[in-house]
């Protein structure tokens, strides 16, 4: 289509022709001879003024033998997969033996036949241009632009010099052509334009295109995929085959047609080639969106940090955005999809039975509440500072306006206000769910929250929670390596403690007489049976054996902690509970393994952090396994085999947090530990009872979930069809207690139920009189 510069120019040049037509021939020919010589001398001046920079400075050879382009930096699972990109311009180069010769042949054919006979410039297409185009209005007579010209356009652009743009850019191509073509190969300059090229949908290069529409390498591409690519350097945008797919075929079938005309294509392949669909698989690699965003968000801020550190050869710092870096990850590709998809599903669920039991007594729809979040929203701050009433404040932040709002299954704009909005948010539960390979803390999934664009909050790392009855494994574990028996029988009684304290149990009709031992007070997480077993073995030893196993240091020195009142990540957890797995040894989590330059040099490489020295014995790692394996069986985690029929070896731990404020749930395999956290970003939003936020209906599913997608998947087989070794005989003898006594007619009898019994000290709790008198004539072990 002819452009209104060229329509002008047209009209122009005739009215000009109707003009001389009319002079007398010899003072047309003067005129005419004047005119030219001017003409010449004119355009020379103008030349040299655009070639010696008057214009704007034209890169000199130098400048063009060392071209550098910003490059964006991959980020790649454990097998290569790519799942993400940081970048300015989304351009990744290849090698001119990665150029498939069906792509070569399908630029060449469409975008200049005549790229082997010029030197950047391709003096008969200009002047098919000139004469068909302009004099003659032409429109189907092409362009005369050279794949060396489009280089130059794509490697500096183009500026801005008003109605002179056309013609300066131009010429300023021009010359950039000659220098690159005195300079590369034409081999090199067909390898420079597909690297710099740009595709639909803010795409620059081959590589990135390929990768994006085809979720293929270039040097795979099919003959179509090529073609269709090719077919989009027409207008990046009208043919973009995401948007337009059937324009883009259009123009791919040009391309092919293009490609047999000039005898690149047989005709029979020419014919079964454009009867072919454009199958797409669109991969969009955005911070929000794509496979594992809220890792990639976190991995982005620690590579930075890694890179200050560090410079390339020139003594400069490398640039995440622009250097082209290659990040390798601990990542499982296909696990970490199956963990979103579980995260999905599970959390659409535990929503829906979240608002159904809060009903009208939701807390978010509270007034008071409403208020005081709106004060911590940007708007509001923005507005008090500028000097705005309380008053006018919350009047313009209740105005409507069209958003879009964020909603399981659903996404639609509608009309709210920034108020509404935030009421809206306030009711969303969220998660954090880490998976990691246990001998070494290689994460292999990390499932920060449950949408990356409305919830950017990380909650494997990032967020701190009170850990709730997860903390109580290493509560027994001091006690059994300190040679306490696990089958000492401990009352479910409560106890009040120095300070008043008096832990109670989540169950109120627990019966008072009942005595268990370690295994079953921690399958069934007993909470005063914790505290007891804490005062047995002393809160320091408690908190040794948690710095053993890699716990964060700032565990508060409370008597508390046994029902788990410090407060911990998610990654925090997973890497101390992967020492149960690992012979004693806590893995700290680790997901990068090495990062590359864009030329392959290894800038910096990681190696696993495993404790040198196990936190516990073998025994009582054998212990502990067994006891969270009935935990599993027929403890709080009992439903992974009733309800989700998981048939793998699994030890594991709930946990509930006061007020029902947080839910987890760990999952312990021979080669996986998964540690799952669900609750609300805001504190004062509980679940509205035990049966809703109790760690085994929150957490729980969402690694039942996927293991039973995993369980489906002969791929992982190595983590499903792991089993724990058998415990040693010494262990079963440790284990060979009765799940449970009764307190006998006397023991009743000598012990007041109703009243708690003050406990101080380090010894263990304070007994009936029947009970001392029994352990006169017990007999000695």
């Amino acid at each position: 289509m002819l452009t209104k510069y060229y329509r002008v120019l047209l009209l122009k040049i005739r009215k000009l022709a109707d003009k001389i037509r009319k002079i007398p021939a010899p003072v047309a020919k003067k005129w005419t001879i004047g005119v030219l010589l001017g003409g010449f001398l004119f355009f020379g001046i103008f030349y040299l003024s655009i070639y010696f920079g008057l214009w704007g400075k034209i890169p000199a050879e130098a400048e063009l033998k060392e071209l550098k382009q910003n490059e964006a930096t991959e980020v790649f699972a454990s097998e290569g997969e790519l799942i993400g990109k940081y970048y300015i311009f989304d351009r990744q180069p290849v090698l001119y033996q990665e150029l498939p010769q069906h792509l070569i042949d399908a630029l060449i054919a469409t975008e200049d036949i005549r790229f082997y006979d010029h030197d950047g410039i391709d003096s008969r297409s200009l002047a098919r241009v000139f004469f068909k185009t302009i004099l003659m209005g032409d429109e189907t007579s092409g362009g005369g632009s050279t794949i060396t010209l489009q280089l130059a356009k794509n490697l500096f652009g183009r500026q801005d010099y008003g109605y002179l743009s056309i013609v300066v850019n131009k010429v300023r191509e021009s010359i950039i052509a000659r220098r690159l073509e005195s300079i590369y190969s034409k081999k090199e300059i067909i390898n420079l334009y597909f690297n710099t090229v740009p595709f639909s949908d803010n795409t620059y290069g081959i590589e990135s295109a390929s990768r994006k529409f085809f979720n293929t390498t270039t040097s795979n591409l099919t003959l179509e995929q090529a073609a269709t690519l090719v077919g989009t350097l027409k207008a990046s945008h009208y043919y973009n085959p995401r948007l337009f797919p059937e324009r883009s075929k259009e123009r791919r079938n040009v391309v092919l047609f293009q490609m047999e005309k000039y005898g690149f294509l047989p005709q029979e392949e020419y014919k079964k080639a454009r009867e072919q669909p454009i199958t797409m698989k669109y991969q969009f690699f955005s911070n929000n969106g794509g496979i594992a965003p809220y890792f990639r968000s976190q991995l982005k801020k620690d590579v930075k940090a890694i890179l200050d550190t560090l410079t390339n050869g020139e003594g400069e710092p490398y640039n995440i955005y622009r250097d082209g870096l290659q990040i390798h990850t601990t990542i499982d590709y296909e696990m970490q999809v199956l963990a979103e998809e579980a995260m999905t599903e599970h959390m659409t669920a535990l929503q829906a039975q979240f608002e159904k039991s809060w009903g009208k007594r939701a807390p978010w729809k509270r007034e008071k509440l409403l208020k005081e979040a709106l004060a911590q929203t940007p708007q509001y701050k923005s507005l008090e500072k500028a000097g705005w009433e309380k008053e006018k404040i919350m009047d313009s932040l209740h105005k409507k306006t069209e958003m879009e709002l964020f909603d399981w299954g659903k996404k639609e704009m509608i009309s709210a206000s920034i108020a509404d909005s935030v009421q809206h948010y306030m009711k969303f539960l969220n998660m954090g769910m880490i998976n990691l390979e246990p001998s070494t803390g290689a994460v292999k999934s990390w499932v920060g929250g449950i949408n990356h664009k409305y919830f950017k909050y990380d909650h494997v790392q990032q967020s701190r929670r009170q850990v709730g009855s997860t903390f109580k494994p290493v509560v027994y574990t001091a006690a059994v390596d300190a040679g306490i028996d696990p089958c000492t029988y401990y009352s479910v009684r409560e106890v009040s403690y120095e300070g008043g304290w008096t832990p109670s149990n989540s169950d109120d009709d627990i019966d008072p007489y009942l005595n268990y031992p370690m295994p079953t007070a921690l399958s069934k997480s007993i909470n005063t049976i914790a505290v007891k077993v804490l005062y047995d073995v002393g809160l320091n030893n408690v908190l040794t054996q948690a710095q053993k196993m890699g716990f964060p240091p700032d565990i508060p020195r409370y008597p508390s902690i046994a029902l788990g009142t410090a407060e911990m990540s998610v990654a925090d957890l997973a890497g101390s509970y992967a020492s149960y797995a690992n012979n004693g040894r806590f893995a700290k989590p680790f997901y990068i393994t090495k990062i590359q330059d864009k030329y392959g040099n290894i800038i910096v490489e990681f190696k696993p952090q495993v404790a040198k020295k196990p936190a516990f014995s073998n025994t009582t790692g054998q212990v502990m396994i067994e006891m969270m394996k009935e935990t599993v069986n027929s403890g709080t985690a009992a439903r992974l085999r009733f309800k989700y029929a998981l048939p793998n070896d699994i030890a594991g731990k709930t946990g509930t947090t006061q007020d029902n404020r947080d839910g987890w749930f760990v999952g312990i395999t021979p080669n996986l530990v998964s540690v799952t956290w669900a609750g609300s970003d805001d504190h004062r939003i509980g679940f509205p009872s035990t049966y809703i936020g109790q760690g085994a209906n929150s957490a729980l599913p969402a690694f039942a979930l996927l293991m039973q997608k995993m369980n489906a998947d002969p791929q992982f087989e190595e983590i499903t069809g792991a089993r724990f070794g058998s415990p040693s005989p010494t262990v079963q003898m440790m284990l060979a207690c009765e799940p449970e006594k009764r307190d006998d007619f006397l023991e009743r009898l000598f012990t007041n139920k109703d009243r708690p019994k003050r406990k101080s000290g380090n010894t263990g709790e304070k007994k009936g009189l029947f009970s001392k008198i029994k352990g006169i004539f017990k007999k000695k072990n």
